[in-house]
């Protein structure tokens, strides 16, 4: 969902050299504080509808049953997965989940009627927060890309989708984080990497995101991501 952009000192990561970090910038995985179980398992789902097969989806949607991980805090991780491995993915999850849970879909929803122009003022707000100082050079690179990209990022994926209730700003940005690590998408896991101190995370949150991934993502993706987070937290 999160297009390029142009991180602080003027660039995205170099693919030919993108995690030039000195050792003592790499974090000490070791010692990262462990996320709390409930959003470990969030997380570890988050990754594995992104890149995962049914088999692990559906253990995954188990996983966050056993952590007692809130109902809500699901099903908008699943609701919120299509903006990043698609609309497919987002549909094998939501029918794991129901398998496995036993719970049926809401009835209906009480949110206000459908509103172009409240999603697209909303999603401008949520996007700066997300991107902070860089809001307003995202906004111009997305345009130069394509308007409608921009139109689409702005109203269906930071206003319709990622303002939703029923899950805070940081904890879905620390989902976000884990499908980028998950699909291999480094200059997206830049932005939400920021994305996720700026919502409000702590370092330890995002740290312990990565290590959540143990084992579910390949050791070299993970690598990858702890080297992109010394540099951005290095910065």
């Amino acid at each position: 969902m999160s297009p390029d952009r142009e991180g602080p000192g003027g660039g995205t990561p170099d693919r030919d050299h993108p995690y030039r970090a000195s050792p003592g910038l790499v974090p000490d995985h070791a010692a990262v504080v462990a996320l709390a179980p409930e959003i470990a398992a969030l997380v570890r789902l988050s990754a594995r509808i992104s890149a995962g097969s049914e088999a692990e989806i559906r253990s995954a949607c188990a996983e966050v049953l056993e952590a007692d991980t809130p109902t809500a805090w699901v099903e908008e991780a699943i609701l919120q997965a299509y903006l990043f491995a698609g609309f497919p993915r987002a549909l094998n999850a939501a029918r794991e989940w129901r398998k496995v849970s036993g719970l049926p879909a809401p009835a209906h929803e009480d949110l206000p009627a459908p509103d172009l122009s409240r999603w697209r003022a909303q999603g401008e707000q949520t996007c700066e927060v997300v991107y902070g100082k860089f809001y307003g050079k995202l906004r111009a690179n997305i345009r130069h890309l394509h308007p409608a990209l921009d139109e689409w990022m702005i109203a269906e994926g930071y206003g319709k989708i990622l303002s939703r209730p029923g899950l805070d700003l940081r904890l879905r940005e620390l989902c976000i984080v884990a499908a980028c690590v998950a699909t291999g998408q480094d200059r997206q896991l830049h932005s939400h990497l920021h994305g996720a101190l700026n919502a409000g995370a702590s370092r330890s949150e995002v740290s312990g995101t990565l290590e959540a991934l143990g084992g579910v993502v390949e050791e070299g993706a993970l690598m990858r991501a702890r080297l992109l987070l010394a540099r951005v937290l290095g910065k």
